[in-house]
């Protein structure tokens, strides 16, 4: 089983595996067809409250991984919903819009998830 992270804005490949949306807001310029999704898991995002106060502020990524994996703590079906889907597929690749692919919530989910799995 592995996790990968991609941005959606880039072509969907075989290699992708289990395509899953991981963010609130659809994201702008791209049809639902091009996305080429298995799922959009919108619940499993973080907040809209944590989502704006983070702003993908790199020096508020810190704090916002905590508050995210808290989040993430007492949102249990739906991690489980994920953990379920990971367990079943070879590959799940976890896709995101936001522009730094070091600092954005599928890099928490991605650690949180194969803690889970662990």
């Amino acid at each position: 089983m592995t996790i990968a992270l991609k941005r959606v804005y880039e072509a969907a490949e075989d290699s992708d595996g289990y395509r899953v949306l991981v963010d609130r807001l659809w994201p702008r310029g791209i049809s639902k067809v091009n996305a080429k999704l298995d799922l959009w898991l919108k619940e499993i995002s973080p907040t809209t409250q944590l989502r704006k106060w983070f702003g993908h502020d790199p020096a508020k990524f810190d704090e916002f991984a905590d508050k995210y994996r808290k989040e993430l703590d007492g949102n249990t079906e739906v991690v489980d919903k994920l953990v379920s889907i990971c367990r079943e597929q070879p590959k799940v690749t976890l896709l995101y819009g936001a522009k730094d692919p070091e600092r954005n919530q599928t890099v928490v989910l991605k650690d949180y998830l194969e803690a889970c799995l662990s």
